[in-house]
């Protein structure tokens, strides 16, 4: 299931004041990503028009710009510091995927200290917001997905859904769906919160020092390589990846499991978002922790988590049967493979 999601009725209501009291904000981050959004919309707002964050245009605009710049110091970095980048972008990948999403959004397996604090660093390694923001939007994605209260409603086009969601103040059904939903879970869990606090200062060292700091300590790469590869273009191209998710995997595919909404099976996107481009399955089993019914084949967040369970630092991971995905497929699939 996409989490403790339940009727407005039942969840603990706190005004905006208690909210602010408590840490827990609207508003959206520089970095955005999966979970993220633009910030708060003004009372006054109606339908699609939402004010323009113009801070957010400028800087995803400039990071983009810097990130065609790194393209012409590749020839020119270390191979070391081109195989450092790529490992930085795959432990970002699994703060989102193994972490904020599979574990903290949809509670698909259980994960001990050690690598709820692994997976925290390498979500702050990310900067997509923090994993309470990213877990509550996700959320509200999931349980009213393609809607005004979907952070990113691929109905209103794949730019917007890409990218363009960042660029505007959330839609005020975003922020009071996500005010109804249970999110004591994550509160509870004193990683979260530690994250959450001290967030700004482990995305400074997660994101942009350590990265760079390493490929010049240790083998004598240059600082302007080491802070343009592994820190501007990896954490851009694994900004888009995300975005993939919200964008292709929403608009373009098959949808074998539940052809009545709107998320697809993507395979480009499977292999850029290790293992997330299932989406049409994803949607229809939430809590399957693989996001797959194809289990190991090419999914490597679920061979991460496989291997934290050998390595006895995860347990409980839940998965849909056999029966139910047949029994699904026939009832509400597209007939597709």
């Amino acid at each position: 299931m996409p989490g403790p999601a339940v009727d407005a009725e039942k969840v603990p209501f706190r005004s905006a004041k208690e909210e602010i009291r408590a840490g827990v904000g609207v508003e959206g981050s520089e970095g955005g990503g999966g979970g993220g959004g633009g910030g708060r919309e003004r009372p006054g707002a109606r339908g699609h028009r939402q004010d323009i964050v113009w801070r957010n245009v400028f800087l995803m605009s400039l990071l983009h710009l810097a990130a065609v710049y790194s393209l012409v110091l590749i020839p020119k970095a270390q191979a070391l510091t081109l195989l450092w980048a790529y490992f930085c972008f795959l432990l970002t990948a699994l703060g989102v995927t193994a972490g904020a999403h599979r574990l903290w959004s949809h509670r698909s397996y259980k994960a001990k200290l050690p690598l709820r604090i692994f997976l925290a660093a390498a979500n702050s390694m990310a900067f997509q917001n923090d994993i309470f923001e990213w877990s509550r939007d996700h959320r509200v994605h999931h349980k009213y997905s393609e809607t005004d209260a979907d952070p990113h409603n691929a109905r209103r086009g794949f730019f917007f859904s890409h990218i363009g969601w960042l660029f505007v103040r959330k839609h005020r059904d975003v922020i009071e769906k996500g005010r109804k939903l249970d999110v004591t879970d994550l509160l509870a869990d004193p990683v979260v919160r530690f994250q959450r606090k001290y967030y700004k200062i482990t995305v400074v060292l997660m994101c942009f020092v350590v990265p760079t700091l390493v490929p010049w300590y240790i083998w004598g790469e240059s600082l302007w390589n080491s802070y343009f590869l592994a820190s501007i273009l990896r954490y851009t191209i694994s900004l888009n990846v995300t975005w993939l998710v919200n964008s292709v995997a929403h608009m373009y595919g098959n949808r074998p499991y539940d052809k009545h909404i709107s998320p697809r099976q993507n395979p480009l996107v499977t292999l850029g978002a290790i293992g997330e481009g299932f989406h049409n399955y994803h949607h229809t089993f939430p809590f399957d922790y693989s996001a797959s019914e194809f289990g190991l084949n090419f999914n490597p967040t679920t061979w991460f988590i496989d291997f934290m369970c050998w390595l006895g630092l995860a347990t409980d991971r839940k998965r849909a049967t056999k029966q139910m995905i047949e029994a699904r497929k026939a009832r509400t699939g597209d007939g597709s493979a």
